[in-house]
């Protein structure tokens, strides 16, 4: 009864004012701190997220390309990953609770946003775990669908390879093999930059490239390149230690290989036998049909030499690619300075178009073969015209395995092996 009696005296003496401005400066006082445990929460948070995103974005050059060299389905954001990061949230979420401590509001609220990461990661571990890469390759979707990358993850270069030639050779089996390894970004489509499309700028050319990132190589195939005598500068104008990769085959096969093709889509032109000589009864070979001009590699090549030394430039076997495509893909990984990844289990040999087909290695499903444009059967060609064109491209093939330093062993076909029946 006493206290409230010296209160009552007290706040009788008091001005209203001054009582007013105390009460008041202890409200704003009490709101500041309020604010600023509220505040902290917050960045504690913010940082928190911040620094896991930079964690990502640091890791991913290595991590992920790492990954990558995997067989199975690939997840960036793991178990062991979410686990941990689900723990030191929790952990978070005491310090932000036991700092505040007055306001639980605030602690409330932060084991919400915890709440809300650890799902999300837990989602995108869900989505990237029931992901799986059709060719190993790595595209623009799937790094988004690993590491959720902004759209513009990567750059686009201009290449460092490229698959000059030639025609019917088996440029398009070697590209397929070479997207299945990681490190290997290329076109699909023939951009024809180098022959068709010149006058469009190297901005151009380098909007067609898919994005990559640090160590992956950039690469595209046009085989009418070997044969375009102005390509060779073009290039050699562009960059100067690019690596060129030539897929050669006998001429005499490639030839009835290429008439097969214009056959299937003009069922109207000559046969092959008309269409390869000048004088049938002279002998004289008509070397100004594109068919038989492209099987000239010693010509063709004379051009590339003087813009680019040998060791520039890597020949594959068309023969060889297909009786042994983990081989010649080994030497190819070599040239390119790549891991050897694409190996003898991600090849099946296909009995019924007569060259091997890629699968995925621990795989059941069907194996991925060309298309249907691939493995078409070659006609009926005259015996003697074979003959005549093997006498024809002997003197090259001799210069061409002396200019290149490796002997491709066509003649032995001359010699009662058959030149093949496929295209």
């Amino acid at each position: 009864m006493a206290f409230w009696s010296s209160t009552s005296v007290f706040t009788s003496k008091v001005p209203r004012k001054i009582l007013f401005m105390f009460t008041l400066s202890l409200s704003v006082t009490y709101l500041f701190y309020s604010l600023m445990s509220c505040y902290n929460s917050f960045q504690f948070q913010e940082n928190y997220v911040y620094q896991g995103r930079l964690v990502t974005d640091e890791t991913t050059f290595v991590t992920l390309r790492e990954k990558l060299y995997s067989t199975s389905s690939q997840v960036y954001l793991d178990e062991e990953f979410i686990e941990r990061t689900a723990t030191e949230q929790t952990i978070a979420v005491s310090s932000v609770r036991n700092r505040v401590g007055i306001d639980e509001r605030t602690a409330g609220w932060a084991r919400a946003q915890a709440a809300t990461t650890s799902s999300m990661m837990s989602r995108a571990a869900a989505a990237a775990g029931e992901h799986e890469h059709p060719e190993f390759s790595t595209t623009d979707s799937e790094l988004q669908r690993v590491v959720n990358c902004t759209s513009d993850y990567g750059v686009k270069k201009l290449p460092q390879a490229i698959i000059i030639g030639v025609k019917k050779g088996g440029t398009r089996a070697l590209l397929e093999a070479l997207r299945v390894h990681p490190d290997v970004r290329a076109v699909g489509n023939e951009p024809h930059f180098f022959d068709r499309n010149y006058e469009r700028g190297l901005d151009w050319y380098r909007e067609l490239m898919p994005s990559t990132l640090e160590g992956q190589i950039t690469m595209e195939k046009t085989p009418s390149y070997f044969v375009t005598n102005s390509a060779p500068k073009r290039i050699h104008s562009m960059a100067r230690d690019i690596k060129l990769i030539i897929v050669v085959r006998n001429p005499v096969t490639r030839a009835i290989s290429d008439y097969t093709q214009t056959l299937s889509k003009r069922p109207e032109i000559p046969t092959f036998e008309v269409l390869a000589f000048k004088n049938r009864t002279l002998g004289l070979i008509d070397a100004s049909w594109s068919a038989l001009r492209i099987g000239i590699y010693a010509l063709h090549l004379e051009s590339w030499m003087q813009y680019f030394p040998l060791s520039q430039m890597h020949f594959v076997s068309g023969e060889r690619l297909i009786v042994d495509p983990a081989g010649e893909m080994a030497k190819v990984q070599d040239f390119l300075g790549l891991k050897r990844i694409v190996t003898d289990k991600h090849f099946y040999f296909n009995k019924t178009k007569g060259f091997p087909c890629l699968k995925k290695p621990e795989d059941s499903s069907t194996p991925r073969c060309l298309g249907k444009s691939k493995g078409r059967t070659h006609p009926k060609i005259d015996p003697d015209v074979i003959r005549r064109l093997h006498k024809f491209y002997k003197p090259f093939n001799m210069m061409f395995y002396q200019m290149t330093g490796q002997n491709f062993e066509w003649e032995l076909e001359e010699h009662g092996i058959s030149p093949g029946s496929r295209d």
